[in-house]
């Protein structure tokens, strides 16, 4: 992680692994990891000054930051690819471990602070997610505006194991846009 100036307030715009299926090869984010990147994502936020959060609410990465963005008493908003009810069924409860209450929980909270922002889905899946991937980062710039006069820096974080997977991979997409859209690149490693 390169370090820029936690003297300004910073926007983090994240996305990355969800948590493996049993017998998931090659590994790429272990549920016998998750307080690990819990402990490096803390550590992002606080090392660039985080004040607010944009990610979406997947089991793994997304709801691992969200949980500790609630810690650090960061603003945390959710983007949802299609409505919460379809959403957690196809990316929170198709995974070991109890993930579905701090689903729920993040997006209720999401919700009645006027921070959660709910997709029309186009019906192809993958468009949905590249499509929730670029309103992240819309959100995240929307976020830092709201801080006038002070321009918050803007950081992307990918939870990930650093190799893209064969054809399309999410994680790889956000990090492409984000470099192209000027955010800061931060790596967070999910092994």
């Amino acid at each position: 992680m390169s370090a820029v100036s936690p003297a300004l307030p910073a926007v983090v715009a994240l996305a990355g692994r969800r948590i493996d299926a049993p017998g998931a090869q090659p590994a790429r984010f272990p549920p016998e990891n998750v307080e690990r990147v819990a402990e490096r994502i803390a550590a992002g936020f606080r090392l660039v000054g985080a004040a607010a959060l944009v990610c979406s609410a997947a089991c793994g990465a997304d709801l691992i930051a969200l949980d500790v963005a609630a810690k650090q008493g960061l603003r945390r908003r959710i983007v949802l690819p299609f409505e919460a009810s379809r959403f957690v069924e196809t990316s929170v409860r198709d995974r070991q471990g109890d993930w579905s209450a701090a689903f729920w929980r993040h997006v209720g909270a999401a919700e009645r602070q006027g921070d959660l922002v709910v997709l029309q889905p186009s019906g192809e899946d993958d468009q949905d997610y590249r499509m929730a991937n670029t309103r992240i980062l819309v959100e995240a710039q929307a976020l830092a505006r709201a801080f006038a006069p002070v321009k918050p820096s803007l950081h992307a974080f990918a939870v990930w194991d650093g190799k893209p997977r064969p054809g399309a991979d999410a994680t790889m997409a956000f990090l492409e846009l984000a470099t192209l859209s000027h955010f800061h690149i931060v790596t967070i490693p999910s092994l």
